[in-house]
Order: C-alpha cells, then structure tokens, then sequence
C-alpha cells in the first residue's frame, strides 16, 4: 500500500496522518492479468509445438509445421538441435547447391501453391513413418523455382503486352507523319529542296560544324536539331545531316522543308538516294544487317534462363530489324567528303554550344565521347578466352559509351577499317557468348 504524505500545515491539536491511496477498481486488475496470462499462454503453446516438431516428423498433425524447421528462427527457441532437424537442413543445403540442376521435367512437375506443397507432403506422411528428406527438399527446390520461373514470365508477359499497346493505340506523332505526307502531295512548299540549292555547297565544306542524325522519328529529329541549334553560339556553323528510311523520308522532308532552321542547314536524306556504286560498299552494308540479325536471334541461347515471350517481345520490336539501328557502323560510307562528324542520337537534347566538342583533338583516336558509369566488363564477357587475350587490349575497367552524342573522326576510321573489325566480332557473338549481360 502505498502512503502519501501531505505537506499542508497541520491543524492545531492534530498530528500529521498517513493518508492511503485511493485503491484501483478490480475490474482493472482482472484486466492486466488476463493479458499477462494470455502471452504467457501464447509463449509456452508456440514451445509446445516447436519441440513437437524436434521429436520427429511422425509427431507432426500436418506437413505444414515440419516444413517450418529452422525457418528463420533462433536456436534459443528450439531447446536444441533433433537428428530430423540436422537431417533436412543438410539436404536443404545440398540442394541449394544442386537447384540449377535439376530436370526441367521435375520443376514443371512440382505443386502450383503451398497448399498442393502440403497436400503432397500429407500423401507422403500417410504412406510412410516418417519423411524423405531428399524428396521433401527436392519438391520446395523445385516449386521455388517453377514460381520464380512463372513471376519472370509474369513480368515478360506485362512488357509484352505493354508494347503490343504502344503499338496499337494511336499517338499524335503517328498522326504527325501522317499530315506531313499528306502535305508534301498537296503543299509545293513541302516538296521544296532540303537544303535550298544556294547552301548545297556547305555539305561537304570542312569549315562549317556536321553532325550527323539517323532516325526515322520526325519529332526527334526535330527537337535535336532545334536544340542544338539554340544552344549554339554561331548557329551559322551548324550543318545537320539527317538519315532516314525510304518510308519516313516523305514526312521528314516535310517538316523540314516547312519549318527551316536558319541560318543553319538542314539535309534531309533517305537511304534510296545514297548513291553508292561501290558494289564492296553494298556488300559491306549488307553483311552488317545480315550479322546482327543473326547475333541478335542467338544472344539468347547463352542464357538458359530467358524464356519464350522474351524471345517473342525482342524479335516484335521494330528497331530490332530497323536498318537504321545498324547503319552507324558504315558512317565513312554516308560522309565520304567529310573528315568528321558529330553524331547524335535523336533521344538527346543538346543544352550546350557544340563547338568545344568539335574542336576536340582526337589525334589518332577514331570516337571522342563521354564515358558512362558502365565499364567493358559490364558487357563482355572476360572470362572467354577470344574477349581476354592481351593482344587485343580488352580491359574490363575501361569505361564503356553509349551512341547518344559522339564526336568521330572518319579519315581514321577509314585508315583502320573498324567496319570490317565491327562485322569479326559479330560472327564472334554467334558461335559464343561474349556478352556477360
């Protein structure tokens, strides 16, 4: 009993008294031990049934606690190790090792969920005294991995389909190319030359400023070119040359020829008009179309892992066939009076004067540009003796680089034959696996 003494003056005559706290209601004492009682319940059933499962399969009501041993919980909890225990944890880690291995036939064979899991457990429990570890581990292994199989396809399958849809539904730049077609047929503005006769000269002039577009998107480009374009502190400099298809010729045309970017010069050319005599020039052109498409189809088979709808989204995307996508390769065939050129992807905005990149003194460098936080060895692979021998200078700390803006120069690339080096490793890629992605 607690005791409280007050500090207020005493009354004349009376002694200081001991005043005694007001006592708690019993409904609220009742109330704090039935909680108290209530974990102290929970605690020692949760002891119960883990050393239930200790004393061996046979004692287990279902399958659904022996499959809980030693799932993430501290030894303090089991009172020590049982030999069932000992006994599956072994096969678990033995079959961890082995999961790779095990026969496609058995995963596709395994439970869809843990209640077919348990169902197969009980049929096993009922047929023999006591559990086969082996067979226990083997069957989770495997319905681990047919489920983790089934979420890759599950998410292969939302990419799949979210392509189908981009496809599919109409976008504005569609309608775009469509009204450009339709106006170089019936406006004579849109058909005029791209550039005007006066400025031709400057296409092959060394003193202005090339860069370099392949693409068939007509905004893109659009954008590309104003940016730069805007950014430059002499615009007058600036001559683009934009590469197209035979298809999106038509509307690239147009919109440049109806939305000029003086003073700089705009040319506009699909790959119909190249007039390339040269038969070695076609060939060349053609074996690099031929190569990818073959690399691109076999990437795949190095990773046993990739499944079918994978296959199915990579080879129903457009750019995986597109022309376009391999014909930067072959740009001293484009520019054959130029000795560089900067080449930018269409996917970039340029928010900065391009001169310092064009004056950039490559000596006998072929590519200037700007490394990424990638490095070689995050797309080849190292341990393949052809990408490892020192003769060829791989190292896998060098830093990689990506298309989007890069300053080239073309007499060097001419003087080493890069194209034809380019093509060797794609007949590489086919008959192994250089790639480590």
């Amino acid at each position: 009993m607690k005791v409280y003494i007050t500090s207020a003056a005493p009354a004349a005559g009376e002694a200081t008294k001991a005043k005694a706290a007001p006592q708690q209601p019993a409904s609220r004492r009742g109330c704090r031990s039935a909680i108290v009682t209530g974990l102290l319940a929970g605690v020692l059933l949760f002891r119960a049934a883990l050393l239930a499962i200790e004393a061996g399969a046979s004692l287990c009501p279902s399958a659904t606690g022996c499959l809980d041993w030693r799932a993430g919980l501290g030894d303090w909890l089991y009172g020590g190790s049982g030999d069932a225990v000992e006994e599956f944890m072994n096969e678990w880690r033995r079959g961890r090792r082995e999961a790779s291995l095990l026969d496609p036939v058995v995963v596709e064979a395994a439970p869809d969920s843990l209640d077919g899991l348990m169902a197969e457990m009980d049929t096993m429990l009922a047929s023999y005294d006591r559990l086969d570890m082996e067979a226990v581990v083997l069957k989770i292994m495997a319905m681990l991995l047919k489920m983790d199989r089934k979420v890759k396809s599950s998410r292969i399958r939302a990419l799949f389909n979210r392509h189908l849809a981009s496809l599919g539904i109409p976008k504005s730049m569609h309608c775009l190319t469509l009204r450009l077609a339709e106006e170089f047929a019936v406006n004579s503005a849109a058909r005029s030359p791209v550039p005007l006769p006066e400025h031709a000269p400057r296409l092959a002039d060394a003193s202005y400023l090339h860069v370099a577009i392949v693409t068939d998107n007509v905004l893109a480009a659009a954008v590309a070119v104003a940016s730069a374009v805007r950014s430059s502190s002499e615009p007058a400099r600036l001559v683009f040359h934009v590469v197209t298809d035979k298809k999106s010729y038509v509307p690239m045309h147009s919109w440049f020829a109806l939305h000029p970017v003086s003073p700089a010069v705009v040319e506009v050319k699909g790959l119909h008009q190249f007039d390339w005599r040269d038969g070695g020039v076609i060939a060349s052109v053609m074996r690099t179309i031929e190569e990818v498409q073959r690399s691109s189809m076999e990437f795949h088979q190095c990773d046993v892992s990739v499944v079918r709808e994978y296959r199915r989204l990579e080879a129903s995307m457009p750019s995986t066939f597109s022309l376009l996508n391999y014909l930067k390769i072959h740009l001293p065939e484009f520019f054959p009076e130029l000795g560089r050129v900067i080449l930018l992807d269409d996917d970039v905005v340029v928010r900065k004067d391009l001169t310092g990149l064009w004056e950039q003194d490559l000596g006998e460098n072929i590519i200037g540009a700007v490394c990424i936080e990638k490095t070689l060895g995050d797309h080849l692979n190292f341990t393949d003796p052809e990408v490892s021998t020192p003769s060829l200078g791989f190292q896998s700390s060098r830093c990689a680089w990506s298309w989007g803006i890069n300053i080239v120069n073309l007499d060097v690339w001419r003087r080493t034959n890069v194209t034809d080096t380019y093509q060797l490793w794609l007949e590489k890629a086919i008959s192994s696996c250089l790639s480590s992605l």
